[in-house]
């Protein structure tokens, strides 16, 4: 989707003729801006609106979420906004994790050209940054350490409610559907039918991937556990936080049900995975946070569950990360932005990092 202003004018039109439908009108609808920093996964449109509700006028800053273009060479293959609405629906009316409040599911193209969802906007709270990552500067790197343990605790926190969703099978039926047995077999071979429709498929095949799909057989935990919802995006950078307490969890797309360790291994691999970015141009970082022993203990307080087979959940998020990355390079070479890596493991961008994990180091 183009950002013009001439677009965003003829976006403002369209919500308005669809608010106005949808709530028996009259309806305002202040101009429509785009963050900064929207997704590959996803676009938002942020505005103010006005209604009629109950018989009286409601007035709310507002989020639409939409998938990305099918032209943008998409990073993942689907987008289904009615799983993500029926999560943040059940998470919202059965655990205390904040999350943002949903106002309506669109789903006919008619309106805008595609589905979309309409949530309240989060006012005047802040988010760690993904581009460049936190660990590089800003207010996460500039706090001091109470205050990034404050901010670390609040998230397992957080990731701990949402595993304490009850019966998830009859909260989120379609999830269950999905996994039909064996949730993390089911997330598994999910992650082998992406790398075949990311890369393998059309002949980018990358020898470190496929070499953790066969780590991943020889070392599968015994028992992998109870079967939760599981967030998918674990990670601070999906969070808004007011001052470093977090009010609303953020970016369903990736959620399902699986192990719980599938979650904590995300949240601590995602943070390294920054961490050696910095490390790697000679910065900083902040190589306290979110370390495996902090996390783990604060996770087990919070949720009285006893964390096992952690390297495992470490080498999947390492994995499910591997073909991110590399999708993602070959959506850069696609637009002319990056060239043909030398080596097909180069499409991973942390490559080093994972070999170093596929021969028996710490990730």
């Amino acid at each position: 989707m183009t950002t013009t202003v001439t677009d965003l004018a003829d976006l403002r039109r369209r919500l308005t003729a669809w608010l106005a439908a949808r709530t028996g009108g009259p309806v305002e609808i202040s101009e429509v801006a785009r963050p900064d920093g929207n997704g590959l996964s996803s676009v938002s449109l942020l505005f103010d609106a006005v209604w009629p509700e109950d018989g009286r006028e409601t007035r709310a800053g507002l989020v639409v979420r939409m998938p990305p273009d099918a032209t943008s060479y998409p990073v993942f293959p689907r987008y289904d906004l009615r799983r993500q609405y029926d999560v943040i629906s059940a998470v919202a009316a059965h655990t205390d994790v904040p999350v943002p409040r949903l106002r309506w599911i669109e789903e006919s193209p008619d309106a805008l050209g595609v589905p979309f969802i309409v949530m309240d906007r989060i006012d005047g709270g802040r988010v760690p940054v993904d581009n460049p990552p936190y660990v590089f500067g800003g207010w996460l790197l500039d706090a001091a350490p109470e205050q990034r343990r404050q901010l670390q605790d609040g998230a397992v926190r957080a990731l701990a409610g949402v595993h304490a969703l009850p019966d998830v099978h009859r909260h989120l039926p379609t999830l269950a559907d999905e996994t039909q047995g064996d949730a993390l077999r089911a997330l598994v071979e999910e992650q082998r039918a992406y790398y075949d429709w990311a890369l393998a498929g059309d002949g980018v095949r990358v020898p470190q991937i496929e070499e953790a799909f066969d780590w991943l057989e020889a070392h599968w935990p015994a028992d992998p556990g109870e079967t939760v919802l599981c967030w998918g995006d674990a990670r601070p950078g999906n969070i808004i936080y007011d001052g470093f307490a977090p009010v609303a969890v953020l970016d369903w797309e990736m959620c399902a049900l699986g192990p719980r360790e599938v979650d904590l291994g995300w949240m601590i691999f995602l943070h390294r995975f920054f961490q050696d970015i910095a490390e790697m141009f000679e910065f900083p970082g902040i190589p306290d946070l979110f370390r495996t022993d902090d996390v783990v203990a604060c996770y087990q307080s919070a949720s009285g569950h006893t964390v096992h087979d952690l390297d495992f959940f470490l080498m999947f998020a390492a994995l499910r990360h591997a073909i991110v990355m590399a999708r993602i390079k070959r959506r850069s070479i696609h637009f002319g932005e990056d060239t043909v890596p030398p080596t097909a493991d180069e499409y991973v961008l942390f490559h080093t990092q994972l070999r170093r994990m596929l021969d028996g180091g710490a990730p």
